[in-house]
């Protein structure tokens, strides 16, 4: 059986890579729009997912102010700015591109995501980041069977799952509810986003006689209507337990991907 480590397609794209965006973006503060474009650029400042740069000229409310710092950002070095919306300070909110930078991002913004209220693309929301064009996630059902232990103790028993297939992690194992032991559990106030697969409504943890273990398990009740199959399923990460499939024990990959939950 080959290894869960290379069933899993890789990240392709180079740090550095630029592509126009074909979507009308807007970002907004405190019930304003920050900016308006239908020009705006990937930039993948790291291999996992872009992020958004925007046309100076396509801001609509707010200042920038260079805060007089200047950071290297992947694609190239950035002037660190506050945005000011109204009455809002936002601190450290936008890097705008300087000399050295790829000429497309020249006159160009990057913000910080989390200093923005509401991101939409054309008129939906988009959560935690920007979706690349070049991931993938499908949602399939499958009769693998699945058996999930931690410390000795199984944690739940499937005879068949949805299996989550995403560009860059490992494929994740969604079980029903009738599937898992709820009495080894103990729900926690932990919420994620993904752009993906939307905000996760519950998350797990599991306390054994040997361990304390936070946040090994999660559930989507609307999730997106891409990987619908996912919705009121549970999964766990398959690094932190043990993950049986078809009675082979899965080797453990790497440390969640930056866009937990998975």
């Amino acid at each position: 059986m080959a290894t869960e480590s290379v069933l899993h397609p890789s990240f392709i794209v180079p740090v550095g890579h630029i592509e126009p965006v074909p979507r009308r973006i807007r970002g907004m503060v405190a019930g304003r729009v920050v900016f308006d474009t239908r020009r705006a650029l990937y930039v993948w400042e790291w291999q996992a997912y872009p992020q958004f740069s925007i046309p100076v000229e396509d801001l609509v409310d707010g200042t920038l102010r260079d805060d007089g710092h200047m950071e290297h950002l992947g694609a190239g070095p950035a002037h660190r700015h506050t945005l000011q919306v109204g009455s809002e300070v936002r601190e450290g909110a936008a890097w705008v591109w300087g000399e050295g930078a790829p000429g497309a991002l020249h006159d160009t913004v990057r913000f910080e995501w989390e200093a923005l209220d509401f991101w939409l693309e054309e008129d939906e929301p988009v959560f935690a980041h920007p979706r690349s064009p070049y991931s993938r996630v499908d949602a399939l059902r499958s009769n693998s069977t699945v058996r999930v232990e931690l410390d000795g103790v199984v944690l739940a028993r499937a005879d068949a799952c949805v299996k989550l297939f995403e560009t860059g992690l490992p494929t994740r194992y969604y079980l029903d509810a009738t599937a898992i032991d709820w009495t080894r559990l103990r729900h926690s106030e932990t919420v994620t986003r993904c752009p993906y697969k939307g905000t996760t409504s519950g998350y797990w943890s599991f306390d054994s006689d040997r361990a304390s273990h936070q946040d090994i398990a999660w559930t989507y009740e609307f999730p997106t209507a891409h990987v619908h199959r996912i919705a009121g399923l549970t999964a766990f990460y398959n690094e932190h337990v043990d993950l049986y499939v078809d009675g082979s024990l899965l080797p453990k990959p790497g440390n969640p991907g930056a866009t937990q939950a998975d």
